[in-house]
């Protein structure tokens, strides 16, 4: 026989004798739906009612990034229909020594409303989000969502919490799906998932976020095995844990359950695409003195004109946001170039423009203890919703602070000073010693009432004064305009 033919028939026998096994994903699903009550069960499933209590951590605003963090508590009363594709959340939450509040979205034929303690708020895209994911993978829907998927594929097995799990893929809204079943029970341990956030304060600076939910404290229903338990983590940080205290299968939704007004759907229509990146400056620019300008907003900028070039005071919100400041002071102060910028504060609203000075090639001032989280911010992925400095990656300059730190001469020169307080240990505070004025970054804020709350970080902040022997008049803050510092005196005065 020639090598040839040899060759030949070698190859063709080996093929013959191992043949590719079918992938098995479908098999591992229909496991899981079988674990989980059955199939048929699962489809006819037309909603869900839940009462769950919440334990969040503040990963966006706690003392520190590392943690621990400060705990924000409460309850979530969630309705999904899934013959409509309607979607009603009400979460009741409260931070230690305040109010509870209340927050309610509702997502009905394509819009979104929003409420704050029974005041209508404007929705965004994010409603539409949460909806999403609810109505087509949360653990009664995930694995009949990916039975339906075009490519649903099987992954390697994995052990996750000491069990071997069998894992499946799929896309779902132009993102990758993963599920792992435990290889025992073939019920889901987890869901993963990357995706960008753009539309909320909190993950939508991070860009592309990894959410991994875990599933636990299994319940058996109506013929039907539910997690009671959700813990939830993204980009490896434990968000928050749900706990199911009231569960409903097939429950009867009234009229009015998912009922939006017309009004509020054609509002809704004109900011569905918008996202945190086309929020703009307010417009009322006041000057605190020559050269200084006040600009309003959920959180409060302020241009500094120097003699050598314009200093931006704080960089929140998004990118967009920066970019829009930027151009404001161009237009105020028109050929000055922007020689820096101050972030003071690591709260995630506050830092979340940062990258678009970074992109400009304009050095950020940050509190040395901060720059760990400012890096991992700068270096976040953003693929889905890319900004300028993922587009024009520019290595960073920054500045950091950790003790009296003088910027610029003349009138508006500026001297910064780390907090150093207990709750304000990662905060800076601006001094303007011409003007005896003080710009003292988000320790505690004005409530309704006007009083300043809280009582320790206006004590922190006033003690941080004295240890740098500084003569204030007038301060202002992240959410506090113009303000004599006698009401910081008059705060404490009784406690």
């Amino acid at each position: 026989m020639k090598a040839s033919s040899l060759l030949f028939f070698i190859l063709g026998f080996s093929v013959v004798a191992h043949p590719q096994s079918p992938d098995p994903a479908m098999t591992f699903i229909t496991a899981g739906l079988n674990a989980m009550g059955g199939a048929q069960k699962l489809h006819d499933l037309a909603g869900i009612h839940l009462v769950a209590s919440v334990v969040r951590n503040e990963l966006e605003q706690s003392e520190r990034p590392e943690g621990p963090y400060i705990l924000e508590t409460g309850q979530v009363e969630e309705w999904r229909d899934f013959r409509a594709a309607a979607w009603k959340k009400r979460s009741k939450a409260h931070v230690s020594m305040q109010p509870e509040f209340i927050v309610e979205a509702v997502v009905d034929e394509g819009a979104a409303s929003l409420s704050y303690d029974g005041h209508p708020a404007p929705a965004s895209g994010q409603q539409l989000q949460d909806a999403a994911e609810a109505l087509a993978i949360s653990p009664e829907r995930v694995l009949i969502t990916a039975a339906a998927s075009a490519d649903l594929r099987s992954l390697p097995d994995s052990v996750l919490q000491g069990v071997t799990h069998h894992a499946i893929a799929f896309t779902w809204n132009r993102r990758l799906i993963r599920v792992y079943l435990n290889s025992d029970t073939h019920l889901p341990t987890e869901v993963e998932w990357t995706c960008a956030y753009p539309y909320g304060v909190f993950w939508s600076i991070w860009g592309d976020v990894n959410t991994r939910i875990y599933y636990s404290f299994w319940w058996l229903q109506d013929g039907i095995h539910y997690p009671l338990q959700a813990d939830i983590f993204r980009d490896g940080l434990h968000d928050q844990t749900l706990t199911i205290t009231k569960l409903e299968f097939n429950t009867s939704f009234s009229p009015s359950t998912f009922s939006i007004t017309p009004e509020t759907r054609t509002a809704f229509t004109s900011r569905a695409g918008k996202t945190i990146d086309d929020r703009a400056p307010g417009q009322a620019v006041t000057e605190l003195a020559p050269g200084i300008l006040f600009i309003p907003g959920a959180w409060n900028t302020t241009i500094i004109r120097q003699e050598d070039g314009i200093v931006i005071l704080e960089a929140p919100i998004s990118s967009g946001y920066s970019a829009k400041v930027i151009q404001l002071a161009k237009t105020k102060f028109p050929g000055i170039p922007i020689k820096a910028v101050i972030t003071t504060s690591d709260s995630w609203p506050h830092i979340g423009g940062v990258r678009e000075y970074v992109a400009e090639g304009i050095p950020a001032y940050v509190l040395d203890r901060t720059v760990p989280l400012i890096d991992r911010f700068l270096y976040a992925p953003r693929i889905e919703f890319p900004d300028h400095l993922s587009q024009k990656p520019t290595p960073p300059v920054l500045l950091p602070v950790s003790g009296k730190t003088v910027v610029g001469s003349g009138p508006n020169r500026i001297e910064i000073y780390p907090i150093h307080g207990e709750t304000s240990e990662r905060q800076m505070m601006v001094y303007f010693p011409e003007q005896k004025l003080l710009y003292g970054s988000d320790p505690f804020q004005e409530l309704e009432e006007r009083e300043l709350f809280y009582p320790q970080t206006v004590s922190e902040l006033s003690d941080a004064v004295a240890r740098e022997q500084l003569t204030v008049d007038r301060f202002f803050m992240m959410h506090i305009g113009p303000t004599p510092w006698l009401r910081v005196r008059q705060t404490l005065e009784p406690l």
